[in-house]
């Protein structure tokens, strides 16, 4: 079979990029406005994401959204109006988009929110809230990457109920990773502001872990008991212990080092590699020892 010209694969997948460049759009229409204030900046990358999109301009609704976007600046629209506006245009989208399961679809509009929070380069506290309240009420995307790892770093930031400037700014470098900011002057604000802060991955909140022929591998030193017993304990669940990290590889077990957050910089490769094929889109899920021995107090 003859491969696919650019031009063709671009037609043969405009389905699929609309479809999730709407839920994109969906989410950065929510993170713009979950503090209810909308900026000229946020305007601007909102504009500079269209500008980015517009190969996509014959696919409907592409055209609609062009035409409110450029009737906000050179009419001067009210920026909340159409924040409103093109929210509502997704939701009616949303009826004939078939093309990515629900799932798929909140990953990507889960990312979407992660650019409009950043949009304009600030995240203040009403959006540190709500983007926690959104991923309570999202709890079906728990092992997903990246759901899990931003619901565990946004539980150990809210869970004082104290939101402090250092906390913002691990945020605000956490979710730069998975956002590409249009704007260039914002884009590289972000990267200073966050220029010494270390990100590490975040083990999976609350785990749903089936036993049954799963795979799991160990990593870390652990405080609940030894390796060898914990993987005969996963044997006589009806696991499969490994000892390396594979494509198949269902569990990754992270020892417990001390620190609240559940971040492992200091792990090594299994945890690097797990968080690389991760991003790859490899289902592995990331678990914390006193959360793995938690699940299977539950089954007994």
């Amino acid at each position: 079979m003859r491969e696919l010209n650019q031009k063709e694969l671009e037609v043969y997948t405009s389905k699929a990029r609309a479809d999730k460049a709407i839920n994109s759009l969906k989410g950065i229409l929510l993170g713009i406005n979950l503090d209810n204030q909308v900026n000229k900046k946020e305007i601007d990358e909102l504009k500079k994401w269209a500008k980015s999109h517009r190969s996509l301009i014959n696919q409907n609704p592409f055209k609609e959204f062009m035409t409110i976007i450029n009737e906000t600046v050179s009419n001067n629209i009210p920026a909340t109006e159409t924040i409103e506006d093109l929210f509502w245009l997704c939701q009616k989208y949303e009826n004939h988009n078939y093309y990515y399961n629900t799932v798929s679809a909140d990953l990507q509009t889960l990312q979407g929110i992660c650019h409009g929070i950043l949009a304009d380069g600030i995240i203040n506290e009403k959006e540190v809230w709500d983007l926690e309240e959104w991923l309570e009420q999202n709890l079906h995307l728990n092992t997903y990457y990246p759901y899990d790892e931003i619901r565990s770093l946004m539980l150990s930031i809210v869970s004082d109920g104290i939101i402090e400037e250092e906390e913002i700014l691990i945020l605000k470098a956490y979710l730069n990773q998975f956002v590409n900011i249009e704007n260039n002057e914002i884009a590289q604000q972000i990267e200073n502001e966050t220029a010494d802060i270390n990100i590490s991955g975040h083990c999976t909140s609350e785990p749903n872990i089936d036993f049954n022929g799963k795979t799991f591998c160990v990593t870390g030193v652990l405080k609940s008991g030894n390796r060898t017993e914990l993987e005969h304990l996963i044997y006589n669940l009806g696991g499969i212990p490994i000892k390396s990290v594979t494509k198949k590889t269902d569990y990754l077990i992270v020892g417990d080092n001390g620190n609240a957050a559940w971040a492992f910089a200091c792990y090594g490769r299994k945890v690097e590699k797990a968080l690389e094929m991760r991003k790859e889109g490899h289902k592995i899920c990331l678990v914390h020892e006193f959360d793995f021995m938690d699940a299977i107090e539950d089954l007994k």
